[in-house]
């Protein structure tokens, strides 16, 4: 899953990192059991490095994750799981009628932890949290989940859970053998084939009629549907005491996405809310709209900006898609102006990622008294723009005048000759 420069860090929380193939927690109160789980969770964790860069770093946790701050409790228990330096991971239960169910996950981790963060611009911890999809579990059984359930918690931060077996609620100190299956984990029923309908004959001498041999009925196809131009999103970053403007960006996009081998288009849906941060040589821009994530990074060097990150993540049925690209220069303009284009584009950001924008007009640096500045257009939108097809028309006659000229020219020499014989 990585956003930005893929970067797989396997290395200890202490001294030496050993990859856990699940870890298993027993939580007592008087000596009984009261909480069981018994999980294999990983992290994906981008964070800032020097030099305007990026590193995603992969991590799981280790078996030697300590429980101790984890509590039982009649309605509202806690699985809390706490490694190396000032990281921890929890997960908060409640009860409902006659089920329970996980609130919320927390997870925090230090950045000045060097060995799992090697070369961080930011210091300090970072807290996210998510919604699990762990609802419903019948009370006195172990929810049970072999499935990847792919959380993601923010922009930078992904988990991902698999082989869960969790008892939040443990009645008289000993597990349930009972289970409450996630939907991942139950078998789709293959469908009913539809009975072929039979006819009766009714007059064996009876011959149906016959148009045309050679003529073999096609039924009709129904084209694919065209997607409608997206809405158009109007977002806006502030920062300072007085919380002035020092982002903006309007535009419509959509989303092309290659995904287990299959092709498919998704217009965005502007959210009512954008997140992301303003700096001197680095702005950000976080869009969450649905179940997708849309993340831009933008770069300028004092004279010029350009858009040189995307990173995209979206949930589907079929699984998680998450691409990046941090080398590119698009959407070019001078620092202190603004960059715009109407017309639609087109961009490649990965093999298996594209964005198509619409109405496009962003300033991420020098916003002042909340306005864009003075634009400069792409070449879409220029009055120069009618010219290549002009050039284009131009050389193709040049081209096919050469041709007749050769043409005339070979036929006469080959007309002399015979004449010289």
């Amino acid at each position: 899953m990585s956003r930005y420069a893929a970067f797989v860090l396997l290395l200890s929380f202490g001294l030496v990192f050993r990859l856990s193939h699940g870890i298993e927690v027993n939580v007592t109160d008087g000596g009984k059991l009261c909480l069981y789980a018994n999980l294999t969770l990983s992290f994906s964790v981008s964070y800032e490095i020097a030099e305007k860069e990026s590193k995603t770093v992969v991590f799981e946790i280790p078996e030697s994750a300590s429980s101790k701050d984890s509590k039982c409790d009649d309605t509202s228990p806690i699985l809390m799981l706490s490694f190396g330096e000032g990281h921890s991971w929890s997960m908060n239960f409640t009860t409902k009628d006659k089920s329970y169910q996980a609130d919320v996950i927390t997870f925090t981790y230090n950045l000045n932890d060097s060995s799992v963060f090697p070369d961080s611009l930011a210091n300090g911890t970072v807290t996210v949290t998510a919604k699990p999809d762990i609802t419903n579990v019948d009370m006195d059984t172990c929810y049970s989940c072999k499935s990847k359930d792919e959380i993601q918690a923010s922009a930078e931060v992904n988990m991902t859970l698999s082989d869960v077996l969790i008892q939040a609620f443990v009645v008289d100190g000993s597990r349930s053998q009972n289970l409450t299956t996630c939907a991942a984990d139950t078998p789709t029923p293959a469908p009913t084939p539809t009975p072929t309908p039979t006819h009766n004959v009714t007059n064996a001498t009876t011959v149906a009629p016959t148009t045309n041999a050679s003529t073999t009925a096609v039924p009709p196809t129904t084209p694919a549907p065209t997607l409608p131009t997206p809405a158009t999103g109007n977002y806006s970053i502030k920062s300072g005491v007085n919380g002035t403007a020092c982002l903006l960006a309007n535009f419509g996009l959509r989303i092309g996405f290659k995904q287990n081998e299959k092709y498919q288009e998704v217009n965005f849906e502007p959210p009512s809310e954008a997140s992301g941060s303003c700096g001197v040589n680095r702005s950000e821009l976080v869009l969450v709209s649905n179940d997708i994530t849309v993340k831009l990074t933008f770069a300028n060097d004092t004279k010029k900006f350009r858009l040189q990150a995307v990173n995209v993540n979206i949930s589907t049925s079929s699984g998680v898609f998450v691409q990046s690209n941090n080398n590119l220069s698009l959407w070019e303009a001078t620092v202190g102006s603004s960059y715009m284009c109407n017309k639609e584009q087109n961009f490649t950001i990965t093999p298996l990622l594209s964005f198509y924008t619409f109405s496009l007009h962003v300033q991420p640096f020098d916003v002042k008294n909340g306005l864009y500045s003075t634009a400069e257009e792409c070449f879409l939108d220029s009055d120069l723009s009618f010219l290549v097809p002009i050039a284009v028309g131009v050389a193709l006659s040049f081209l096919i005048i050469l041709v007749l000229i050769s043409y005339l020219i070979g036929r006469r020499k080959s007309r002399t000759g015979y004449q010289s014989v």
